[in-house]
């Protein structure tokens, strides 16, 4: 929730509650190994806060100690300030990277100019098939303060939700239909800000064979990482590095989820309450408009690609 001052950024993939759930969180040391990075990943706070530093010689990040199949996770993050071209910071779950078929779902923070907008990307990787980006500028400042992103993951749904201080114009776009604060979840990928759907991904497996992720349990992962190749103005942008070191940081994670050494039948055959909920008449008018006014890349209309994916056709 937003508080005074503050604005919340929350981003959630949809899932269900489980009643077997296992909730962990609150602490670093607990929670989380470092992955990549040696001291440029850093546990501060008595395990309250993460930093990730990127230099020249290398970015850094983090994986979750325990695997999930379906479950709901936390995490606050603050992007780098200044001229940030070049780099990507990211939240993510993904299934053992080995192999060719591997699950995951994401978003990337794309890093700018100083005094440009960051481009949040979301993706989703099915049976180690990707491209499926869709980006967002982003409309207030992730740099300034803390802001939450939630990822919400099951059987049969995605959801993304961001929510903060009501201030921007997207507020003037949408206030006709007031503000939501709460989460629904169906059959589909929603990504969601200000309590507002920015994309809905489908499970259309029955309709087009496109594999949903249901089979393989996902790690949360974070990064810091240089993207130079890609990330800002399609790779003509690189990263200074005179403006390094670049440090995004991390806190408030939570994890609640079904660990994958419990009966993944169980997990399967949740009932909790969020796997039957939908998105309201007002959540479907704040889709259309945010989708109209800030979406800037789409692949299901990207005009390089030459042939359509079968889950473009719903």
């Amino acid at each position: 929730m937003a508080s005074n001052g503050k604005r919340t950024l929350m981003v959630i993939l949809c899932s269900v509650l489980l009643a077997a759930g296992v909730a962990r969180g609150g602490n670093f040391y607990q929670d989380v190994d470092i992955t990549f990075g040696d001291w440029r990943a850093k546990i501060l706070g008595g395990g309250d806060l993460m930093t990730l530093t990127m230099d020249k010689a290398s970015g850094s990040g983090f994986q979750s100690k325990n695997q999930y199949l379906f479950g709901r996770w936390d995490m606050k993050m603050k992007l780098i300030p200044g001229n940030s071209a070049g780099t990507v910071a990211s939240f993510y779950l993904s299934s053992p990277p080995q192999g060719p078929h591997h699950d995951e779902i994401d978003f990337e923070f794309l890093g700018n100019l100083d005094g440009k907008p960051y481009t949040v990307q979301t993706n989703v990787f099915s049976q180690g098939v990707g491209g499926r980006e869709q980006q967002f500028r982003m409309w207030f400042d992730p740099t300034a303060d803390f802001h939450t992103y939630t990822i919400v993951w099951n059987p049969i749904n995605i959801l993304y939700v961001v929510r903060r201080k009501r201030s921007s114009l997207l507020d003037h776009l949408l206030e006709d239909y007031g503000e939501i604060s709460y989460m629904y979840c169906t059959s589909a990928c929603r990504f969601y800000v200000d309590g507002t759907p920015i994309r809905e991904y489908r499970n259309r497996q029955a309709d087009t064979g496109v594999p949903f992720l249901t089979q393989q349990p996902m790690r949360v992962y974070a990064s810091l990482w240089n993207g130079e190749a890609w990330a800002t103005g399609g790779g003509s942008i690189k990263t200074n590095w005179t403006c390094a070191p670049f440090v995004a940081s991390y806190k408030g994670y939570t994890a609640t989820g079904c660990v994958s050494s419990q009966d993944p039948a169980a997990c399967a055959s949740s009932t909790g309450a969020w796997m039957h909920q939908q998105l309201d008449t007002a959540e479907q008018a704040r889709l259309r408009q945010v989708q109209k006014n800030y979406m800037i890349a789409n692949y299901c209309t990207d005009p390089w690609r030459k042939y359509p994916r079968p889950d473009c056709k719903y």
